[in-house]
């Protein structure tokens, strides 16, 4: 048995980095990882052939790159390994009518694709970029404020202070909007209203989820301003920086270590038992990192002593699924839709609003979408590294699928 300050459930990039934040301010901390690698799905590996890594879940890493954490630990990172490739060609949509639109961080090259199908929706794109740095001033500050009513009230007194009663409640109609909503009442292309609404799905915002329009907005708002950031290398250039601050800093962690209870006294965590059977003791805190049902269903048998909380996250529910697929390539795909295309990160293949919509009802009643949304990664047209010379990797999200599949939509699986 040993004791630690803190002792860490999971090994993902939250986990890791509030682990590092901990151990540099001294305090002895233990990560303890179940699978032999750390990263959760921020992971990087030759998982077709020799030489071609790919990004096993994450690979946009401008959240991280924005983050108050990266901020503050910037120089830390980057001696512990951390490097970006930044992303000028940053996502695009290609229709079945053979039209294509992107976003580029060059506001006049996309403001030109723009003007190709709408004049107006150019004037609206520049309009909205134009505003951005001060709506993003207030929107991240709520997006990373605690979740209690006294920090959300101090932000909204804020914001209408700033902007005004108007001002505030536009803001409000944002976070509150849907994809589909806020797009339609901004940009009259289809292909622009679909591009755009390809983001949510990302983040399990179909174009007709409430509160969804927020991502979509602050991605394409991002992307045009400051361009994308992908590791490189590979996204788990941050897992292995990260890794490096808590090791440097005197943290421990162990993989192959599956914790099976966090146990309590008093109605406070004080350690964990491993299935192996060691124990090991928290003095000042147990944090763990993993899905909100594992918490309350397995790490804590008894209940956590605070029932409403237990009750919440039992029910909580998961967005639909989503597979991934990893292809070794001789070359980029040859768009039909244009040649440019192969110079993006993410190229998307989502026809329209009421597809998305559609393959998400499918997904949430256990059914095989018949038109699943695709997003193509084409890291190695931004970072070559991950490749054999001349080669390049693929990297394919399919979104979404049942947690528990029921039926094909097509009906051809019986």
């Amino acid at each position: 048995m040993s004791e630690f300050d803190a002792i860490f459930v999971g090994a993902g990039h939250n986990s890791l980095a509030c682990a590092a934040h901990l151990a540099l301010k001294g305090w002895k901390i233990a990560v303890f990882e179940r699978s032999q690698t750390i990263g959760g799905a921020v992971r990087t590996a030759e998982y077709t052939l020799p030489g071609f890594r790919h990004d096993f879940g994450a690979m946009n890493l401008s959240l991280f790159a924005g983050s108050a954490f990266h901020r503050k630990y910037a120089n830390e990172l980057k001696s512990h390994g951390l490097e970006f490739a930044p992303v000028a060609d940053c996502f695009a949509s290609a229709f079945p009518d053979g039209k294509w639109f992107g976003v580029s961080n060059d506001l006049e090259k996309t403001a030109s694709r723009l003007a190709a199908f709408s004049a107006a929706d150019a004037a609206t794109w520049r309009k909205l970029v134009g505003a951005f740095p001060g709506e993003a001033e207030h929107l991240f500050r709520l997006l990373g404020s605690p979740m209690s009513a006294r920090a959300l009230a101090g932000t909204g007194w804020n914001l209408w202070r700033k902007k005004g009663l108007a001002g505030a409640l536009d803001t409000a109609r944002l976070l509150l909007s849907s994809p589909r909503a806020w797009l339609e009442e901004n940009f009259e292309t289809p292909h622009v209203r679909t591009t755009l609404a390809a983001w949510g799905m990302h983040l399990d915002f179909a174009p007709d989820i409430a509160g969804g329009a927020v991502f979509p907005y602050l991605e394409s708002m991002a992307n045009q301003s400051f361009g994308m950031v992908l590791g490189k290398g590979g996204a788990d250039t941050i897992i292995l920086a990260l890794a490096g601050m808590v090791k440097a800093a005197g943290g421990q962690i162990t993989t192959g270590a599956d914790v099976a209870e966090i146990t309590v006294s008093g109605g406070k965590a004080t350690g964990v038992r491993l299935a192996s059977g060691e124990t090991h003791v928290a003095t000042k805190s147990v944090i763990a990192g993993v899905a909100p049902k594992a918490l309350t269903g397995k790490l804590l048998p008894n209940g956590s002593g605070d029932a409403g909380f237990d009750a919440a996250m039992q029910k909580f529910c998961h967005g639909p699924g989503t597979m991934m697929i990893h292809l070794a390539m001789d070359e980029l795909p040859d768009w039909s839709a244009g040649a440019e295309l192969r110079q993006f990160a993410y190229v998307h293949l989502a026809p329209s609003l009421d597809a998305m919509s559609r393959t998400y009802q499918q997904a949430i009643a256990g059914q095989l979408p018949d038109q699943p949304v695709l997003v193509v990664g084409q890291p190695t047209a931004v970072d070559p590294s991950r490749a054999p010379q001349g080669k390049h990797v693929l990297w394919v999200q399919v979104r979404m699928l049942p947690a528990e599949i029921l039926g094909d939509a097509a009906g051809k699986i019986a």
